[in-house]
């Protein structure tokens, strides 16, 4: 992953895919955009999870993050230096509708406006996730997912942000990672709203899979030339030991995290492990709701699970990779032979474009003496990941895009501001700004693609059979 001076791997002549290939950054509203009480925004679940003492670390909370929202200008000017084609940014459903559903907020709409006016001034296409967590407090209070009446508030919400931004934005994302959301939110209380119960996380499961297809119709309906996804979590899930009861907590896992959602949306029927739990909240013409067709299969991965028995609601727990698993300095393991073995998966299962929207790693960055971020395990974790992905795509699997998380550090949820994904450092007391050395290996990675690619075109190579062995000739070896 590094080579045998200890210097950065360097991305020359590298090509990761056929035309066409979107290279991107994300992030998401709550972790970045701060400004929590101005412009009339109502508190999300976030908000007031964040309130709670001792729910997020140092007592972190997102009421300035990244301050993005003065200051995206000055991130879409950092994008524009990576290269980047594109940006995915997920809208702040209380921002717009600050109650959740009822009148919409201008000020709020006119934030997005700017924003994505801007990206396109800079050449930077927008991909829109209308949702990545912060549910209107509002809509808490009157049961949040639990409450079947919120798949018609979201298609509400869903249509304002079609009508308000369809004219420019033809790439949307109905949720992001709703399985961590469900789970962690009412299935194990590690996240907002902070419920752990069996039944909360299946009656959430249900009536987000539910939403999804409403917001699908609403979107195909109202945006001309629409291209349209959900973003899910896919990793293998492996037993902490060969103890029955971890093997039996694994199986038990693993359709939450991996398959109660891309199932029914895709295949029309929720995984067997799963169905009996969830079908008391199903009502007759809710799985044909549900799965509508979709565009493109959005995945984020960062590493593989390994699943421990546990007393929790669902009965399971993650636990510690093997001695000898290389991990990232919060602990994930790093192999890249899962990324690629998922894409192929996905590849096999579900038959659309795959767009890789999450894929990073936390490191401890910190200024050096001449104020430059040398985060070198990053660029190592993301030469070794964007390697497997091409392994996959010579293999046949339809990568059509790859997105770095995250342009900026962030907040990290429970985490707090301890975590650092970014492409840029931000010092959160000044909010300045400063390019990693991973920038730049982006950067360079992204030209370099763009090169070959245009070098391929012109030697008249075809998309399909020819560029993945150009790929293979083109790799240098780190």
């Amino acid at each position: 992953m590094t080579t045998t001076d200890g210097a950065a791997p360097s991305p020359q002549t590298r090509v990761p895919a056929p035309e066409p290939f979107l290279w991107g950054v994300s992030t998401s509203s709550f972790q970045i955009e701060g400004a929590s009480h101005v412009d009339g925004r109502g508190d999300s679940i976030w908000d007031s999870y964040c309130r709670q003492k001792g729910r997020i670390k140092n007592g972190d909370t997102g009421d300035i993050a990244c301050d993005h929202y003065h200051r995206y200008r000055e991130d879409i000017a950092t994008m524009r230096d990576i290269g980047v084609g594109a940006y995915r940014f997920s809208i702040s459903w209380p921002r717009i509708l600050p109650r959740g559903r009822g009148a919409a907020n201008e000020a709020g709409l006119d934030f997005y406006d700017r924003l994505v006016d801007a990206l396109l001034a800079a050449g930077i296409e927008p991909w829109v996730c209308l949702y990545h967590w912060d549910l209107p407090q509002a809509l808490q209070d009157l049961g949040g997912w639990q409450n079947r009446d919120i798949a018609g508030w979201f298609a509400d919400y869903a249509a304002l942000a079609a009508h308000r931004f369809g004219d420019r934005v033809k790439r949307f994302a109905t949720f992001n990672e709703p399985c961590v959301f469900t789970l962690f939110g009412y299935g194990l209380g590690w996240n907002a709203p902070g419920i752990a119960d069996r039944s909360a996380v299946h009656r959430a499961i249900h009536h987000v899979n539910l939403s999804h297809g409403r917001a699908i119709d609403v979107l195909r309906q109202s945006v001309t030339d629409a291209s349209l996804g959900a973003i899910h979590n896919r990793q293998p899930c492996y037993p902490v030991t060969t103890r029955e009861e971890d093997v039996a907590a694994t199986r038990r896992f693993a359709p939450y995290w991996n398959d109660a959602f891309p199932y029914p949306q895709h295949f029309a029927h929720y995984p067997l492990e799963l169905a009996e739990a969830i079908e008391p909240y199903v009502k007759p013409g809710d799985i044909a709701q549900i799965a509508r067709p979709v565009d493109w299969f959005g995945l984020n991965h960062y590493s593989p699970h390994y699943v421990k028995a546990d007393s929790n609601p669902i009965g399971a727990g993650f636990g510690a990779p093997p001695d000898g698993v290389h991990r990232t300095v919060i602990g994930w393991p790093i192999i890249p032979d899962a990324f690629r073995d998922t894409l192929l998966d996905i590849h096999r299962r579900f038959r659309l474009p795959i767009y890789v929207l999450e894929n990073g790693t936390a490191a401890d960055d910190k200024p050096d003496d001449t104020g430059r971020v040398q985060d070198t395990a990053r660029i190592a974790y993301l030469d070794a990941y964007t390697r497997a992905m091409q392994e996959a795509m010579r293999a046949g699997a339809d990568v059509k895009g790859y997105f770095v998380w995250s342009l900026l550090d962030n907040f990290e949820w429970a985490s707090g501001y301890s975590q650092r994904f970014g492409l840029a450092h931000v010092d959160f007391a000044t909010q300045k700004r400063t390019p990693k050395a991973s920038a730049n290996w982006y950067s360079d990675l992204i030209r370099s693609a763009r090169r070959s690619q245009i070098a391929a075109d012109r030697a008249g190579l075809d998309n399909v059979t020819a560029m993945p062995g150009a790929m293979a000739a083109s790799t240098v070896s780190s």
